[in-house]
């Protein structure tokens, strides 16, 4: 049973019979406690290497068009080279976004399986095997998703919106510099880059993100990561406990 199973048929610590913190001493909670600090920080600071990574594809993408859209006979050039370079720091952001999922797995693990069953054994749901499984996790480290589904889910998120801009850009520079064109041929004759003829250009141009469009809906199935935020419980009531609940355990 992984930590993302629906709430619904899950049993929750009092089902079972037993509090999650009775399996451990004073002592090793204390190193929980600290373990759990650990695993936020590193969460934490592979979060802000994303964001790195992001401000990295932002900063070149404005430096482009302003050097691009600068004057009537400023080369296209620039938009395509970054289009390119924005996409591998989509690549690298995919790859810090694999290594900060392993972190994130960890922080809900222990929020889900030992916190919130503490906190609620009434309603939070509880793994009793989640102990073997965080275990595991830390002797054999492992990523927990794909390079496709980070992929998807960076291109969705941020990438796509960058892309986006760049591609419109790029159709606005053809169009109005170095005059505004009479016929769409114009268009396609400006986009020539050297040897390189302009319908290549606009072919190639179009098959890059075409497949980028491709990769976005094609991972969007892919839902290995953790700690996504689910959508309200309307199946649950509000929860007001009984004196029974309010007793300690009965010895199983």
């Amino acid at each position: 049973m992984s930590i993302q199973e629906p709430f619904m048929g899950v049993q929750t610590a009092q089902e079972i019979g037993e509090r999650p913190s009775e399996r451990f001493t004073n002592a090793e909670l204390g190193l929980l406690a600290h373990l759990y600090r650990g695993e936020i920080y590193r969460s934490k600071i592979w979060r802000q290497r994303l964001d790195t990574t992001t401000n990295w594809a932002v900063v070149t993408t404005g430096a482009a068009l302003s050097l691009a859209f600068s004057s009537p006979e400023s080369s296209h050039i620039p938009i395509l080279l970054i289009t390119w370079l924005v996409f591998v720091f989509l690549v690298i952001e995919a790859r810090r976004y694999r290594y900060f999922d392993i972190w994130r797995y960890r922080t809900r693990m222990l929020e889900v399986d030992l916190i919130a069953p503490i906190l609620s054994p009434e309603r939070a749901r509880y793994n009793p095997e989640w102990r073997h499984m965080f275990a595991e996790d830390l002797q054999d480290l492992r990523f927990h998703i794909s390079i496709w589904e980070a992929l998807g889910r960076r291109l969705r998120r941020n990438y796509s919106y960058i892309f986006g801009v760049l591609v419109v850009s790029w159709l606005l520079k053809l169009m109005m510099h170095p005059t505004p064109i009479q016929r769409w041929g114009e268009m396609v004759d400006r986009a020539t880059v050297g040897p390189i003829a302009g319908t290549v250009t606009v072919a190639a141009f179009a098959l890059f993100h075409g497949l980028l469009a491709l990769l976005a809906l094609l991972t969007v199935p892919l839902r290995e990561a953790t700690g996504r935020v689910q959508p309200p419980r309307r199946e649950l009531a509000p929860y007001t406990p009984e004196p029974k609940d309010l007793r300690p355990f009965e010895e199983v």
